[in-house]
């Protein structure tokens, strides 16, 4: 993880298991999303090799060692408080990127699956690769998706195509990312990083301000009703018109 000026980049790099995460992994994405300076203006999240995410690294769940981290399974013996607290702390590594102080861009190739899947989700913008295949498997596996991507997902492909997705674990591949919506982009693998890098740079024309406003606006517009979403954007063009006036006063 690395900040260059208004560019914060987060690689997962552990390319031998198709960067399947762990607890340490959110733990750290946590951190770094409440440490990025205020000058950040683009967060881009990518993997390392092959494969964007191949999930929850799954010995977490069949009581293997992983890095010291113990298993899932354990929290099930845990006082429920407790546990809904250490959730939390997992949710705070992907909930991050939805803050309206920036943009976040997923570049997706290989294995989305999982936590990979949420952790895509979890950005506003994905641009994808050809070879790209998604798969939210937790339910396969007993347990829901609990890392932020319900929601989003029913944002973006409507309640009975995200039902469908969750409840049967199938593979959902570029093309069809596309058609519903989960992909903005999808381009070959070999354009992946040129294409990021174009829209990185498109991303950054704008005035952050206006980028920070307008995204405020459309995260919160399905919360509002119509009078209240018109109040909300008088409210931000505003505040807009009054720093403009400030910076040529």
């Amino acid at each position: 993880m690395t900040v260059d000026g208004p560019v914060a980049r987060v690689v997962l790099d552990r390319p031998e298991v198709r960067n399947a995460q762990t607890p340490a992994m959110w733990r750290a994405l946590a951190d770094f999303g409440t440490t990025l300076p205020s000058e950040v203006r683009l967060v881009l999240v990518s993997g390392e090799g092959l494969s964007f995410s191949a999930g929850l690294d799954r010995r977490l769940i069949t009581g293997d060692p992983v890095d010291g981290e113990e298993p899932l399974l354990s929290l099930g013996a845990r006082p429920a408080a407790e546990a809904h607290e250490i959730v939390a702390g997992f949710q705070a590594g992907f909930s991050w990127l939805r803050r309206p102080e920036f943009i976040s861009v997923a570049a997706v190739q290989g294995h989305a699956v999982g936590a990979g899947f949420q952790l895509a989700l979890a950005c506003d913008l994905r641009v994808v690769a050809s070879d790209a295949k998604f798969s939210m498997r937790e339910p396969s596996l007993g347990l829901v998706p609990d890392l932020g991507g319900t929601q989003p997902l029913v944002q973006l492909v409507g309640y009975s195509r995200a039902l469908e997705i969750c409840a049967t674990s199938r593979w959902v591949e570029a093309d069809e990312a596309r058609q519903l919506g989960l992909a903005n982009i999808v381009v070959p693998a070999e354009e992946l990083a040129v294409t990021v890098k174009d829209l990185s740079d498109a991303l950054l024309t704008p005035l952050p301000g206006a980028i920070r406003e307008t995204k405020a606006l459309l995260l919160g517009a399905a919360d509002r009703s119509y009078v209240d979403q018109l109040r909300a954007e008088r409210e931000a063009q505003v505040r807009r018109l009054t720093e403009l006036a400030g910076s040529f006063g």
